[in-house]
Protein backbone atom coordinates (compact mmCIF):
# COMPACT_ATOMS: atom_id res chain seq x y z
CA UNK A 1 0.00 0.00 0.00
CA UNK A 2 1.20 3.47 -0.73
CA UNK A 3 1.98 5.37 2.37
CA UNK A 4 0.05 9.05 0.38
CA UNK A 5 1.21 11.19 3.80
CA UNK A 6 5.01 10.04 3.61
CA UNK A 7 4.98 10.79 -0.66
CA UNK A 8 3.48 14.44 -0.22
CA UNK A 9 5.94 15.32 2.56
CA UNK A 10 8.53 13.85 0.21
CA UNK A 11 7.40 15.24 -2.68
CA UNK A 12 6.75 18.55 -0.64
CA UNK A 13 10.51 18.45 0.28
CA UNK A 14 11.65 18.23 -3.39
CA UNK A 15 9.41 20.91 -4.65
CA UNK A 16 11.76 23.33 -5.42
CA UNK A 17 14.22 20.71 -6.72
CA UNK A 18 11.45 19.62 -8.98
CA UNK A 19 10.35 23.06 -10.07
CA UNK A 20 14.16 23.91 -11.35
CA UNK A 21 14.06 21.16 -13.18
CA UNK A 22 11.11 21.76 -15.30
CA UNK A 23 11.87 25.09 -15.63
CA UNK A 24 15.57 23.89 -17.02
CA UNK A 25 13.59 21.49 -19.00
CA UNK A 26 11.27 24.41 -20.92
CA UNK A 27 14.28 26.88 -21.24
CA UNK A 28 16.29 24.37 -23.17
CA UNK A 29 13.99 21.55 -25.00
CA UNK A 30 15.38 17.94 -24.97
CA UNK A 31 14.91 16.80 -28.49
CA UNK A 32 14.01 13.22 -26.86
CA UNK A 33 11.37 14.65 -24.08
CA UNK A 34 8.46 13.51 -25.37
CA UNK A 35 10.03 10.19 -26.11
CA UNK A 36 11.44 9.79 -22.61
CA UNK A 37 8.61 11.03 -20.99
CA UNK A 38 6.43 7.85 -22.92
CA UNK A 39 8.67 5.41 -21.73
CA UNK A 40 9.25 6.33 -18.72
CA UNK A 41 5.30 7.12 -17.86
CA UNK A 42 4.80 3.76 -19.48
CA UNK A 43 7.42 1.76 -17.21
CA UNK A 44 6.35 3.32 -13.82
CA UNK A 45 2.83 1.98 -14.27
CA UNK A 46 4.05 -1.26 -14.78
CA UNK A 47 5.03 -0.52 -11.00
CA UNK A 48 2.31 1.29 -9.44
CA UNK A 49 -1.21 0.38 -9.31
CA UNK A 50 -3.70 3.23 -9.01
CA UNK A 51 -5.91 1.09 -7.36
CA UNK A 52 -3.82 1.21 -4.42
CA UNK A 53 -3.45 4.92 -4.05
CA UNK A 54 -6.88 6.68 -5.61
CA UNK A 55 -4.64 9.83 -4.18
CA UNK A 56 -5.77 11.44 -7.67
CA UNK A 57 -9.50 10.90 -7.16
CA UNK A 58 -9.44 11.86 -3.49
CA UNK A 59 -7.44 14.99 -3.30
CA UNK A 60 -7.91 17.10 -6.75
CA UNK A 61 -11.07 16.70 -8.86
CA UNK A 62 -11.03 16.84 -12.85
CA UNK A 63 -11.86 20.06 -15.46
CA UNK A 64 -15.46 18.74 -17.56
CA UNK A 65 -15.76 19.50 -20.96
CA UNK A 66 -19.22 19.66 -22.39
CA UNK A 67 -18.26 16.54 -23.98
CA UNK A 68 -17.62 14.84 -20.62
CA UNK A 69 -20.44 16.06 -18.88
CA UNK A 70 -22.77 14.63 -22.19
CA UNK A 71 -21.00 11.37 -21.30
CA UNK A 72 -21.11 11.20 -17.92
CA UNK A 73 -24.68 11.57 -17.41
CA UNK A 74 -25.40 9.60 -20.32
CA UNK A 75 -23.90 6.81 -18.55
CA UNK A 76 -25.83 7.66 -15.53
CA UNK A 77 -29.49 7.88 -16.94
CA UNK A 78 -29.22 11.36 -16.55
CA UNK A 79 -30.49 14.54 -17.98
CA UNK A 80 -27.29 17.24 -18.41
CA UNK A 81 -28.65 19.79 -16.42
CA UNK A 82 -29.21 18.02 -13.69
CA UNK A 83 -25.79 15.77 -13.60
CA UNK A 84 -24.44 19.47 -13.38
CA UNK A 85 -26.90 20.75 -11.04
CA UNK A 86 -26.01 17.41 -8.48
CA UNK A 87 -22.70 17.36 -9.40
CA UNK A 88 -20.68 20.15 -10.69
CA UNK A 89 -19.77 23.80 -10.36
CA UNK A 90 -18.38 26.37 -12.05
CA UNK A 91 -14.99 27.55 -10.94
CA UNK A 92 -12.95 30.99 -10.29
CA UNK A 93 -11.83 30.65 -14.06
CA UNK A 94 -15.36 29.25 -15.70
CA UNK A 95 -14.32 25.44 -16.21
CA UNK A 96 -16.99 22.66 -14.78
CA UNK A 97 -15.38 21.04 -11.53
CA UNK A 98 -16.92 18.43 -9.35
CA UNK A 99 -18.64 20.56 -6.27
CA UNK A 100 -16.36 18.97 -3.77
CA UNK A 101 -13.58 16.35 -3.42
CA UNK A 102 -13.21 13.21 -3.10
CA UNK A 103 -14.98 12.15 -6.36
CA UNK A 104 -18.36 11.00 -5.57
CA UNK A 105 -17.71 8.19 -7.96
CA UNK A 106 -14.93 6.74 -6.18
CA UNK A 107 -15.40 3.47 -4.21
CA UNK A 108 -14.07 2.22 -0.85
CA UNK A 109 -11.64 0.19 -3.30
CA UNK A 110 -10.54 3.19 -5.06
CA UNK A 111 -12.65 1.75 -8.22
CA UNK A 112 -14.44 4.13 -10.31
CA UNK A 113 -18.28 3.74 -10.60
CA UNK A 114 -18.00 5.67 -14.03
CA UNK A 115 -14.48 4.63 -14.98
CA UNK A 116 -15.45 3.62 -18.56
CA UNK A 117 -17.18 7.14 -19.04
CA UNK A 118 -14.58 8.83 -16.76
CA UNK A 119 -13.74 12.64 -18.02
CA UNK A 120 -11.05 13.42 -20.29
CA UNK A 121 -8.84 15.11 -17.50
CA UNK A 122 -8.84 11.35 -15.38
CA UNK A 123 -8.44 9.62 -18.46
CA UNK A 124 -4.93 11.61 -19.01
CA UNK A 125 -3.85 12.13 -15.51
CA UNK A 126 -1.12 13.00 -14.55
CA UNK A 127 -0.43 14.27 -18.05
CA UNK A 128 3.18 12.67 -17.73
CA UNK A 129 2.85 11.38 -21.33
CA UNK A 130 1.82 14.08 -23.59
CA UNK A 131 3.47 15.77 -25.94
CA UNK A 132 4.98 18.74 -25.13
CA UNK A 133 5.64 18.20 -21.65
CA UNK A 134 6.87 21.41 -20.57
CA UNK A 135 4.26 23.34 -21.73
CA UNK A 136 2.48 22.22 -18.51
CA UNK A 137 4.94 22.38 -15.80
CA UNK A 138 2.54 24.21 -13.30
CA UNK A 139 0.53 21.20 -13.63
CA UNK A 140 2.99 18.73 -13.40
CA UNK A 141 4.15 20.58 -10.22
CA UNK A 142 0.92 20.11 -8.45
CA UNK A 143 0.63 16.28 -9.35
CA UNK A 144 3.91 15.33 -8.43
CA UNK A 145 2.16 16.25 -5.02
CA UNK A 146 -0.59 13.68 -5.47
CA UNK A 147 0.60 10.95 -7.39
CA UNK A 148 3.62 8.83 -6.75
CA UNK A 149 3.79 7.58 -10.07
CA UNK A 150 4.31 11.39 -11.93
CA UNK A 151 6.82 11.64 -9.06
CA UNK A 152 8.86 8.54 -9.94
CA UNK A 153 8.35 9.79 -13.66
CA UNK A 154 9.64 12.98 -13.14
CA UNK A 155 13.06 11.23 -11.10
CA UNK A 156 13.45 9.29 -13.92
CA UNK A 157 13.75 11.95 -16.05
CA UNK A 158 16.24 14.01 -14.09
CA UNK A 159 18.41 10.94 -13.88
CA UNK A 160 18.39 10.97 -17.52
CA UNK A 161 19.18 14.25 -17.90
CA UNK A 162 22.16 14.18 -15.17
CA UNK A 163 20.21 17.01 -13.14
Amino acid sequence: MIDIEAHKNFAISKFQENKTFLNQLKKKKPKDLDTKAKEFHDEVFTEIDCLECGNCCRGTGPLFIEKDIERVSKSLKMKEGDFANQYLRKDEEGDWVFKSVPCPFLGDDNYCFIYENRPRACREFPHTDRRKLYQINNLTIKNIEICPAAYKIIQKLKEHYQF
